[in-house]
């Protein structure tokens, strides 16, 4: 019986470390203002990142509000030191452009801390989002749509994914906030 409980322990230290956060992969994209974001440009700063696409009909709208409303607090707080970070699930539509037109239907207080993300091909993302993020990106066979997470994800100064939240529904702006402030503290 001893052996049976000490295998088990040992399957869930296994287990939960193989689950334990990971480090993004290096990547170089375009930004909304058409500038190259590196994953070194980010280095040294904490920052939420999510996915999203401009034409999307669903979730896309009320996430990019919650990161604003979310930005709100941070800056009513002093908080400074952070970007945001959203990669287009749909690049082919996409552009530079189409994503400034995009993030300026929102009240965003600092855009300077933004970067929505293009510059890549729906696979590559796909693949990224999988590997980097543990999420999902496909498109939607009936309609113009791609069906992604909703999941805001922070990474530390170091580029490894510490947390993730809901970015939807419930968003647990303290919670953000608190292990914001605590990475940037540190």
């Amino acid at each position: 019986m001893r052996y049976i409980s000490l295998s088990v322990l040992l399957s869930l230290v296994l287990l939960l470390s193989a689950c334990g956060n990971s480090a993004i992969d290096d990547f170089s994209f375009i930004d909304h203002r058409g500038e190259p974001v590196s994953l070194e440009d980010l280095e040294g700063t904490p920052w939420l990142a999510t996915f999203v696409f401009t034409n999307c009909e669903t979730v896309c709208p009320p996430m990019t509000f919650n990161l604003s409303g979310i930005q709100e607090e941070l800056e009513a707080e002093g908080l400074q030191d952070y970007k945001i970070v959203a990669f287009s699930v749909d690049p082919s539509v996409d552009t530079p452009e189409t994503m400034q037109a995009y993030l300026a239907q929102y009240s965003v207080p600092d855009e300077s801390k933004w970067h929505l993300l293009t510059g890549y091909t729906q696979p590559e993302i796909a693949e990224f989002a999988k590997d980097n993020f543990k999420s999902f990106v496909r498109n939607d066979p009936e309609s113009d749509q791609v069906i992604h997470g909703t999941s805001f994800y922070l990474v530390d100064q170091e580029g490894v994914v510490v947390n993730n939240y809901d970015g939807f529904e419930n968003v647990p702006v303290e919670d953000i906030k608190t292990d914001l402030r605590n990475l940037v503290e540190d």
